[in-house]
C-alpha cells in the first residue's frame, strides 16, 4: 500500500500541543466518549471476596488467568489458572479474544496489548485494565495502534508517575487520554496499512533480538560459572583466562542450586554478611522535587546503579540518613507481578549523595571487608539466585520478597582478593559481549522508533494511506 504526506492546506491545528496538526475532517476526542466498558480484576469484588473466591493454580485447569508477562510471551509461557467457579465469579473481567488491554501498575504502566484469540476460557489478572469501545465509531485494532503512538504513550507516561512512587494508572487517567479520531472506514484503511508495515519492522527486530538472546545466555552462563567458582580466574599478559577447576579442588556447598564450590570458599547466609532495610514511604505529592531518589526501575533495569538517578523526592535529613545510598550497597526489587521477576539486584558502585530509595526495594548493606562491590554486582544479579526465590515463594497475586527470605539467601564467598580478581575478569570478558549487545540494541531501538513514528504519523493523519497499487 502506498502513502503520501498531507500538505499544510489539508491540515488544521488539533488544539493539543503533543498531537500537533491533523487533517481538516478529523477531530480530537478523549477515550471517555468512546469507551463503553472499562474494567479490571478488582471490579469483581472486594479484596476479601476475591481472596475467598479465587485461588491461583500453577497447573492447568478450567480457565487461564492472563497476566502482562503472559501477553509479552504471546501466552506461550507457563500459565496460571483458576477453577470454573472462580472463572464464573470473575465475570466482569472475562476475555474472549481481541480485547484492548493496558498495564496500569509498575514499570510497564501504559503498555497496550491485544488479547490473542484462543480456544479456552481466559480471565484478566490484576494490574491491567480491559477496555471495549463503541464499535460504531471505533475500530478496535486502530485504537490499539493509536494507543501505542508517541502522543498517547507520552500522555500515559506522565499520568502514571503523577501520584505515587511506583508508576500507576487509574480509570480516570485512562478516560482523560486524548486521541485523534477519523471515520471508521479510514481507521480500517490505516489498520490494514500498519499491519503490513509493522510486520516488516517486527521481522527484522525479532532476528536481532534472537541474536541478543544468544549473547545474553552466554553471558549468564559465564557469570554463573565464575561467581560460583566452577572456573578459576587466571591473569595473563593480555587479559584473563578462565580454567575449569578439577574435581579435587571442589566441595559440596550444601545448597542444591549452588552445587559444588571451591574448597577454600565459604558459604554464608546473607544475614551474616550485612543488614537489610526496606525503602522510604511517601505520599504521591512528595515526589518530583527535592533530593535524588533511586526508583524500582533504576534497580530492575541495571546491574549497577546509575551514577546519577532521575527521580526526586522531598526527603528529610533523617530520611536521607536511614535510607541512604552508599558505595557497596545492593538493592533488590521487593515486589513484582510474578515470582520470576522479584529479587533483581543492582549494586551501588559510587555513593549517591543525599539519595534515598523506593519502598518497593530492599537495601542490603554489607559489613566492612566482607563483599567487594564488583563481586556483588555480578553475584547478586546471577540467575542462580532466582532459583532460590522461586523455590521458596508461593504463587501469589503479587509476589513480595520479605527480609526474612532474603536474609536466608546463600552466598558463595571467595577470599576478598579473589572477589576483586573475579570482578576484573568478568569486566574484561563481558565487555566484548556487551559491546555487541549494545550495538544490536541500538539498531533495534532505531527500528522501534521508526516503527512508532510511522504509527504516529498514520493515526494522526500526517500521512494519507492510498489505495493498493
Amino acid at each position: 500500500m502506498r502513502f503520501r504526506y498531507r500538505s499544510e492546506e489539508e491540515m488544521k491545528d488539533s488544539g493539543v500541543e503533543w498531537i500537533g496538526r491533523i487533517p481538516n475532517a478529523w477531530k480530537t476526542c478523549s477515550w471517555r466518549y468512546v469507551t463503553e466498558v472499562l474494567t479490571d480484576y478488582t471490579a469483581n469484588g472486594s479484596f476479601g471476596d476475591l481472596a475467598k473466591n479465587v485461588k491461583y493454580l500453577d497447573y492447568e485447569d478450567y480457565a487461564r488467568l492472563v497476566r502482562l508477562v503472559d501477553l509479552r510471551e504471546n501466552l506461550n509461557n507457563q500459565g496460571v489458572y483458576v477453577t470454573k467457579e472462580a472463572y464464573q465469579y470473575l465475570n466482569k473481567s472475562k476475555l474472549d479474544g481481541g480485547e484492548f488491554l493496558i498495564a496500569n501498575v509498575g514499570a510497564n504502566s501504559g503498555l497496550v496489548c491485544k488479547m490473542p484469540m484462543v480456544e479456552y476460557p481466559c480471565t484478566l489478572a490484576p494490574n491491567m485494565m480491559m477496555a471495549k469501545f463503541n464499535h460504531k465509531l471505533i475500530n478496535n485494532d486502530f485504537m490499539i495502534y493509536s494507543a501505542n503512538s508517541q502522543h498517547i504513550q507520552q500522555q500515559l507516561k506522565i499520568k502514571s508517575i503523577q501520584s505515587s512512587a511506583q508508576p500507576k494508572l487509574n480509570k480516570d487517567d485512562f478516560r482523560e487520554v486524548l486521541f485523534v479520531m477519523p471515520t471508521k472506514n479510514i481507521q480500517i484503511k490505516i489498520t490494514n496499512f500498519l499491519d503490513i508495515k509493522t510486520d516488516q519492522f517486527d521481522s527484522i527486530i525479532s532476528k536481532k533480538e534472537a541474536l541478543i538472546q544468544t549473547l545474553e545466555q552466554a553471558k549468564k552462563s559465564l557469570i554463573s560459572e565464575v561467581v560460583t567458582g566452577k572456573v578459576k580466574v587466571v591473569k595473563t599478559s593480555d587479559g584473563y583466562e578462565l580454567i575449569e577447576r578439577k574435581k579435587e579442588e571442589m566441595k559440596d556447598s550444601g545448597v542444591d542450586w549452588l552445587g559444588e564450590v571451591p574448597k577454600e570458599w565459604d558459604i554464608k547466609r546473607l544475614r551474616f554478611l550485612g543488614n537489610l532495610q526496606n525503602g522510604i514511604s511517601k505520599s504521591g505529592d512528595e515526589f518530583g522535587f527535592g533530593y535524588p531518589f533511586v526508583s524500582y526501575g533504576d534497580v530492575y533495569k541495571n546491574t549497577s546503579l546509575p551514577k546519577s538517578v532521575g527521580g526526586l523526592v522531598n526527603s528529610s535529613l533523617n530520611d536521607r540518613r536511614i535510607y541512604s545510598v552508599l558505595e557497596g550497597d545492593v538493592f533488590f526489587t521487593r515486589t513484582s507481578e510474578t515470582v520470576d521477576e522479584i529479587g533483581f539486584a543492582s549494586t551501588c558502585l559510587d555513593t549517591i549523595t543525599d539519595a534515598t530509595f523506593a519502598g518497593f526495594l530492599i537495601r542490603f548493606r554489607p559489613f566492612k571487608d566482607k563483599l567487594y562491590k564488583g563481586f556483588s554486582k555480578y553475584y547478586f544479579r546471577c540467575d542462580l539466585n532466582r532459583k532460590f526465590f522461586v523455590k521458596e515463594m508461593n504463587l501469589v497475586t503479587r509476589a513480595s520478597l520479605s527480609q526474612n527470605l532474603l536474609n536466608n539467601l546463600a552466598v558463595a564467598l571467595p577470599p576478598y582478593e579473589e572477589q576483586q580478581e573475579i570482578y576484573s575478569a568478568l569486566e574484561f570478558k563481558i565487555g566484548g559481549m556487551d559491546c555487541s549487545i549494545n550495538k544490536l540494541r541500538y539498531q533495534i531501538q532505531k527500528l522501534k522508533e521508526a516503527k512508532q513514528a510511522l504509527i504516529s504519523e498514520a493515526v494522526t493523519g500526517k500521512i494519507e494511506i492510498l489505495d493498493e497499487i
